[in-house]
């Protein structure tokens, strides 16, 4: 062996033909602690000298041979605690059905750590579980109740000693065991019951619909409703749940308090949502609501998000809303009063992305919450996948260990062990302001859903469930034991809760729903938008000289302190000039004067998205870097009223886009942007494109004004930075759901992001952004396009000033090949052919357009002109709107054709000669020249480049 601790251990007796040794003898273990409180005992010489002072203090013997060997014995006994707290979750009681074996007794034994039977000799732990001097017996015990009991807890991979001490001293000091009150018991059972009851109800009442019951669960209601009085009492005064399906009724019912006549309502085929309010209505089990609960005279607000069938996607919804609730409270950096929780299922949890990619968020600027509480129904399957199939790890929660979370693992069969966990969770998270996780090792009674046969796939788990008694019934035998209760109490709470519920089905017949309301709190004063051709739909959204040349001097005013790299020098330099004209704003200078104008006008600007600060293309510079010092400074932060924020994200699309429309929900006075480094990096977050942009207004009556920020246009940077995927965006176009824009002028861009803010409703925006038209010099708009009157243009005119009457041929576009087509035709002294720019594609102007080419009494042909793939791009969208607007026109049986790229299953091609051939193409048959009656391809191939 030959290390030197060793030699200070005495040999020990043979233990089944092995050497048995202390467990850091075993190279599967640290030779040192992590820094917990057991540093000191692992260092032989030190023990020795504490061992040595605790004997003299106690008057034990205290000669040199017996205080070497009671330090070597004090150091094995500190190893097998620390064994404990690393390990012992593995042989915690976590799995009510007793199916899962988790075979870690022996490494956990008393002979594993040269104690074999040496039960009553004392060894010195120096105050470890409020111990000096504990007989290894006694140690034993106490190690095994604390960590191997119906609560496992996973800590010691936490790097912060104070957070490691903090969870230790809960876990093991005897007043912070799971105690309850005889009352306090006798809730959580009625609890229990009530959610036992609740969906025994449900599939009593409802045969065969869908609920996705908590059925096996139920200890989750009091342990929530411990989170609500717990949380309250440490200071929280607002809640914000997510969760998928299972459980989620029981969870409206129970904790979040919604009537029970109400959902008895829904399941009748009546509804909160559709005709009656408005929108498309949702099932049930997605719904959201919000109320008010009060525990011990304290008052929370609880909302729950809604959300979709994606099971993890509310997530980031969540976190987003409670950033915004917490700036509004005054509550970030403290991170007291806003708390948000959610709630997951074991599969979805271990097998979801975003669930990562909201951890990942958590501590990070911008976009901190303060923790969040994360509550596991771990029901040991997912659909019909056993978690030995679905994963690669010993619990589900395992990739909360990538922020150090501390993981309470409980047996879902003991609602006591449930709320406790629960209770310290609120106490950890309120402490530290880090994310904490529950596991809560249940079972799911029925299938995925209450139609579904399990025993098809899992036979031997649901035979066991068919035999194990419910919650209720194991704790109320638990309680009955205690002395708790009489023989008559469960009954009798059964029956009372059952008359309730009957006396709430009756009332659910008749129930009438009120008017939605949409617009409280935060959102009064805002209201449902007009028809989208109302004239109301158009505000004025220029800005006065005097806030213009205000915003100039801030936007090209370096102060003395600041060191500023050069190449930004010039480029604040340009500024200044385009100030001092008034001549040439380009695009990023229209953006912060969009910014800025709305800051001092009170509002929030929350720009977020990867590289935002400086501009994927180096062009925004919203945030300057000293060059000495790297400190920060961002010009727009520093103008009154309002407040400006922009931070550069985590590498993620999915989470990031879903935090920014969860903000977005909770704040409408906060103009909150979203930016794609490359528009098609949208496709990362589809599903919350898809779900909550496009949906959420009529599947759950919520409003929302996030702005989609997406660089698009084809530069011949090859399939990938070229489309943001425009189609997919305007697919999802209906019942005036979103907005979307392809805009080509800095004045336009600067109107359509006031106009955002300052008309009274709130819509998603979704921003074709450009790149080449960052600098293009035909992408400049003068001062008066921003001061005096004016505001959004959806249509642009030709930059040529054509005649109408003289007009023969009307290229309609949108995006950057408007400037390539108006190159060309003036190259090619064209007189007869306009260029109109559709800047706002959905809601279509149809009106505007009808008027403009009803003055065209000349026209024979209408183009539509555009850069991406036909199969891609606006094509589709647009052809039928053109011809119902050339009918109003009284052009009648002309119909538009297409002048673009051939269909293609790459957005663009990737070779910079064909990609110019094909644009060269597409402009001269958009325009009529000589390429007339053949096709872009047919034009591309003639010039060689197919």
């Amino acid at each position: 062996m030959g290390d030197e601790p060793l030699n200070l251990l005495p040999e020990m007796p043979d233990q089944g033909g092995a050497q048995a040794g202390p467990s850091w003898a075993n190279p599967r273990w640290p030779l040192t602690d992590d820094g917990s409180d057991l540093t000191a005992g692992l260092d032989p010489t030190a023990m020795k000298l504490s061992v040595e002072k605790a004997a003299k203090s106690a008057g034990k013997p205290a000669d040199a041979r017996s205080i070497e060997a009671a330090a070597n014995d004090s150091i094995q006994a500190m190893m097998l605690i620390r064994h404990y707290r690393v390990r012992g979750h593995m042989a915690a009681t976590l799995d009510p059905l007793g199916l899962t074996h988790r075979d870690k007794e022996e490494e956990l034994s008393l002979a594993a750590h040269g104690f074999a039977g040496r039960e009553d000799q004392e060894v010195y732990v120096g105050g470890a579980f409020g111990f000096e001097w504990v007989k290894v017996g006694e140690l034993y015990k106490a190690l095994r109740k604390t960590y191997c009991g119906n609560v496992g807890l996973e800590y010691m991979h936490i790097a912060d000693t104070e957070e490691r001490r903090f969870l230790q001293e809960r876990f093991e000091s005897p007043e912070d065991t799971i105690q309850f009150t005889p009352e306090g018991k006798k809730a959580i059972l009625q609890a229990v019951i009530r959610g036992e009851e609740y969906e025994k109800y449900l599939g009593k009442k409802y045969v065969g619909t869908k609920r996705f019951g908590l059925d096996g669960g139920e200890a989750m209601i009091p342990a929530l409703e411990a989170v609500i009085k717990y949380g309250g009492s440490t200071g929280v005064r607002e809640i914000i749940y997510g969760m998928a399906h299972r459980g989620r009724l029981n969870v409206l019912a129970n904790v979040m308090a919604k009537p029970y006549k109400v959902i008895f309502h829904e399941f009748s085929g009546g509804s909160a949502n559709p005709d009656d309010v408005g929108g498309s209505g949702d099932v049930k089990y997605h719904l959201g609501t919000s109320t008010d609960r009060e525990f011990d005279g304290i008052k929370v607000h609880m909302s729950l998000v809604p959300n979709p069938s994606h099971l993890e996607t509310v997530d980031p919804v969540v976190l987003g809303k409670t950033r915004a609730q917490q700036a509004i409270h005054d509550d970030l950096g403290v991170h007291q009063k806003v708390l948000p929780v959610l709630i997951h299922g074991d599969a979805a949890f271990a097998g979801q992305g975003v669930v990562w990619e909201c951890f990942g968020l958590s501590g990070v600027r911008g976009y901190d919450t303060g923790g969040c509480i994360h509550f596991v129904i771990n029901n040991q399957i997912g659909f019909t996948t056993s978690p030995k199939f679905a994963r690669n790890s010993p619990y589900p929660s395992d990739v909360a260990k990538g922020v150090q979370a501390p993981i309470l693992h409980v047996n879902g069969d003991d609602p006591e062990a449930v709320t406790f966990a629960c209770k310290l969770a609120v106490e950890y998270r309120q402490t530290f302001k880090r994310d904490i996780v529950i596991d809560m090792w249940c079972y799911r009674r029925f299938g995925h859903n209450e139609g579904d046969e399990p025993m098809f796939t899992q036979p031997l788990m649901y035979s066991a469930i068919k035999a194990h008694p419910r919650v209720s019934e194991v704790y109320s035998e638990r309680l009955l034991a205690e002395g708790v209760i009489e023989a008559g109490t469960a009954p009798a709470m059964r029956e009372d809760f059952t008359r309730q519920l009957d006396e709430e089905f009756e009332a659910g017949q008749s129930y009438k729903p009120n008017e939605a309301d949409w617009f409280a709190g935060r959102w009064s004063g805002l209201h449902k938008p007009a028809d989208p051709e109302h004239a109301r739909r158009n505000i004025d959204t220029a800005i006065d000289k005097k806030l213009f040349d205000h915003l100039g001097r801030t936007l090209t005013t370096v102060p003395e302190d600041v060191t500023i790299h050069k190449t930004l020098q010039r480029v604040i330099d340009a500024k200044r000039e385009m100030f001092e004209t008034g001549e040439g704003f380009d695009w990023a200078t229209a953006e912060a004067l969009a910014f800025g104008s709305l800051v001092t006008e009170g509002f929030g600007v929350r720009l977020s998205g990867q590289d935002s600060g400086r501009g994927t293309f180096s062009q925004r510079h919203a945030i300057w870097i000293d060059q000495k010092t790297e400190a920060k400074y961002v010009p727009l932060s520093k103008l009154p009223h309002g407040k400006f924020e922009v931070y550069d994200s985590t590498l993620s699309e999915y989470g990031v886009l879903g935090f920014e429309y969860g903000f977005a929900m909770a704040d409408p006075k906060t103009l909150v942007l979203w930016e794609a480094q490359f528009g098609d990096f949208a496709n990362g977050a589809q599903i919350i494109i898809d779900q909550y942009i496009a949906a959420a207004e009529a599947k759950w009556l919520r409003a929302n004004g996030l702005v989609l920020l997406l660089p698009h246009g084809f530069e011949g940077q090859g399939p990938e930075h070229s489309s943001a995927r425009l189609e997919r965006f305007l697919q999802l176009c209906a019942n005036d759901n979103i907005q979307v824009c392809n805009i080509t002028s800095p004045a336009n861009y600067f109107h359509v992001l006031r106009r955002q803010m300052l008309r009274p409703f709130r819509k998603p925006l979704v921003i074709m952004t450009p790149k080449s038209l960052l600098r293009h010099p035909m992408a400049k708009s003068d001062e008066d396009k921003f001061t005096g009157e004016g505001h959004f243009m959806r249509i642009l005119s030709d930059k040529k000033q054509v005649d109408d009457k003289k007009v023969r041929r009307l290229v309609l576009c949108s995006g950057k090949v408007a400037y390539d087509l108006m190159a060309k035709r003036d190259e090619e002294g064209v007189d007869d052919v306009s260029i109109l720019r559709i800047e706002q594609l959905y809601p279509f102007p149809g009106e505007p357009l009808a008027t403009r080419m009803q003055r065209m009494t000349g026209l024979e042909e209408v183009v539509w002109c555009q850069e991406e793939p036909k199969n891609n791009g606006s094509w589709f969208f647009v052809e039928s709107k053109i011809e119902d607007a050339l009918i109003a026109a009284g052009h009648k049986g002309m119909r538009p054709s297409y002048a673009g790229r051939e269909v293609a299953a790459s957005p663009a091609t990737g070779f910079a000669k064909r990609h110019q051939a094909q644009q060269e193409a597409l402009v001269s048959v958009a325009l009529g020249l000589s390429t007339r009656g053949k096709t872009a391809a047919e034009y591309a191939e003639k010039r060689g480049a197919n």
